[in-house]
């Protein structure tokens, strides 16, 4: 530990902890722009520097760390002019088109600007003509109001391990791009969102499809239907000032069927039918030894993207399970369409997601056309569904909570944790154990799965089996879980593991893309909590035990793994290049 004071105040922390950090710990507030809890300091852009009494320097607080003795000044004329004067040169090289922004009232720089009362620019204007990139569909880059703190590009780097961006040129011309000055869609970008995620301005946002939503509400000729994600029910209240991780659902259903959608379903009924799935390809493959082992699971489209082009010698360990909001889709269009005599060409699926790459998953490939039309229509992010919820003056606050339509929209514990890291993971194991056994495990000999290490390994017991399982989140985190599996392969030695469960995003879908800005652990920790107490406020904590499920297959599917749920809720994987030509 070192003792230290900022601003005359005490203070105390471990050694190697930043200035920055420690004047947080004394309620001192060091204005920042390119620092995210998230990432490592790079001292970008220079705002957050103050004074040590004794020195004639002035210290970029992000990446200084408190030394023993250190008497610090944090705020005073001259340091506010200089921090202004920075944030002025910032602007000068930045569009002013705030109102037409999509971080507006949510950006970063704008924040600063207002708090330092700049309402004028002293510096000649330097604005480039650089196009946008909106060749994903599912994040746009704009270069123009990149403030070159290098947020995006360590996420997509270090955090992701994808390296689809960089800087190019230098001094007054740098910029960001993708790496070789291609379109993004051309790059091995997996579309996770991280980056539009961790980006301070409007340089990198989702790719908004709100006004083809409202376009669809308004058809008269569209059957609209909706479901929500897990993870987007402990999340959408940041955006109206709720308690991080307050769990909002059935406010969801309510404001939802307000927006005019004439069926609310709920994608947590869609993961358990994933797990019925997923749970019998695990029993089919680790009992009856029929398929290759380690089986790997395949809830996250970004996950998927990336295996398919980095790892496609992982491909006949997949899961071929779909995703749970394209099961709902696929649903929909078939068992929903057939019980209400509609025509599945009318009904229109709008899915709300934590997640920018589900943009992308709808139209993967033919197996998301399982129900003969697109599966899934538009997938619209969380942020995406606060903006439509308050464009149509709906008073979310207040709103009295209402329930999903059933037949797709009841879900049991077990389908609610998938949007944690490790719940898609302990589901399956507490279904794949009632499968085996014929009994239900107690529903805390599989929590060991949860927390936001990067790799979680364990091992558990089933029916005096050994299962040993490894969770990973954070597409940076598998590339040690992989090799180990590749040399124990190459090599003919025993697996590492039976069973893993891989989330591109850190923290899993909670953590995702489309999320409220502003993630760190503490609220990814937040909105997983905000899951596990939904599961443990549930009658039924197992998937195989939701009674519209069983239903389901009874009357509909057949058995897990049949020949209608195959054509329905399974897809294949393919080697996509890297880089497209």
């Amino acid at each position: 530990m070192v003792k230290a004071k900022i601003n005359g105040i005490d203070v105390q922390v471990a050694r190697g902890t930043s200035i920055l950090t420690a004047a947080k710990k004394v309620n001192i507030k060091i204005p920042s722009l390119c620092k995210h809890p998230d990432l490592d300091a790079t001292a970008a852009c220079g705002i957050c520097i103050v004074k040590v009494k004794g020195s004639k320097k002035m210290l970029r607080s992000c990446c200084t760390p408190l030394e023993e003795g250190m008497d610090i000044i944090t705020h005073d004329d001259e340091l506010q002019d200089i921090r202004r004067t920075v944030i002025e040169l910032i602007l000068s090289n930045h569009p002013d088109e705030c109102l037409e922004c999509g971080r507006n009232n949510n950006c970063e720089l704008q924040k600063l600007a207002a708090d330092f009362g700049i309402r004028q620019q002293p510096f000649k204007e330097f604005l480039r003509d650089l196009p946008k990139d909106d060749s994903t569909k599912t994040i746009v880059i704009d270069p123009r109001k990149c403030i070159q703190c290098g947020r995006c590009v360590q996420v997509c780097q270090d955090m992701q391990d994808v390296w689809a961006l960089s800087f190019l040129e230098r001094g007054i011309e740098t910029r960001i791009s993708p790496a070789g000055d291609i379109n993004l869609s051309e790059s091995p970008c997996v579309r996770c969102g991280q980056c539009s995620a961790h980006c301070p301005t409007g340089a990198i946002v989702e790719y908004d499809e709100t006004i083809k939503t409202w376009r669809a509400l308004h058809d008269t000729n569209n059957h609209c239907v909706v479901q929500i994600a897990p993870a987007v029910r402990v999340a959408i209240g940041e955006a109206f000032g709720f308690p991080d991780g307050t769990n909002l659902t059935k406010k969801i259903y309510a404001a939802l069927r307000r927006l005019g959608f004439k069926a609310v379903f709920d994608t947590s009924f869609g993961a358990d039918v994933t797990i019925m799935e997923e749970a019998s390809e695990f029993i089919q493959r680790f009992v009856h030894k029929k398929g290759k082992l380690p089986l790997i699971t395949t809830c996250c489209p970004s996950w998927v993207d990336f295996m398919e082009k980095f790892y496609p010698d992982m491909i006949d360990h997949f899961s071929s399970s779909k995703s749970p909001h394209e099961m709902v889709g696929s649903l929909a269009k078939t068992y929903y369409a057939e019980r209400n005599n509609l025509s599945p060409a009318n009904i229109r699926m709008v899915s709300i997601m934590p997640c920018t790459s589900k943009k992308y998953e709808i139209s993967r490939n033919q197996d998301m056309f399982a129900s003969g039309q697109q599966d899934v229509d538009i997938v619209l992010t969380t942020r995406e569904l606060a903006r439509m919820i308050k464009q149509a003056g709906i008073d979310f606050v207040n709103l009295a909570p209402e329930e999903p339509d059933h037949l797709l929209g009841d879900y049991t514990g077990g389908g609610v944790i998938f949007g944690a890291t490790g719940g898609v993971m302990e589901a399956a194991l507490r279904t794949a154990h009632y499968f085996v056994t014929g009994k239900n495990a107690p529903k805390a000999e599989f929590e060991s799965v949860r927390g936001l290490k990067g790799v979680k390994e364990t091992t558990v017991d089933m029916a005096g089996q050994k299962v040993k399982i490894a969770i990973a989140h954070g597409l940076g985190n598998v590339e040690f879980v992989l090799r180990k599996i590749q040399k124990a392969i190459s090599e003919n030695k025993e697996l590492p593991y039976h069973f893993v469960e891989v989330m591109a995003c850190v923290g899993g879908c909670v953590g995702g893309g489309g999320q409220p800005y502003g993630v760190t652990d503490a609220l990814r920790l937040s909105r997983a909590r905000g899951l596990y107490q939904d599961d443990d406020a549930k009658e039924l904590h197992n998937s195989h035990e939701n009674p519209f499920v069983i239903k389901l297959y009874k009357e509909y599917l057949g058995k897990p793994l049949g020949e209608k749920p195959h054509k329905l809720l399974h897809t294949h994987y393919k080697p996509r290049p890297m880089y497209k030509k």
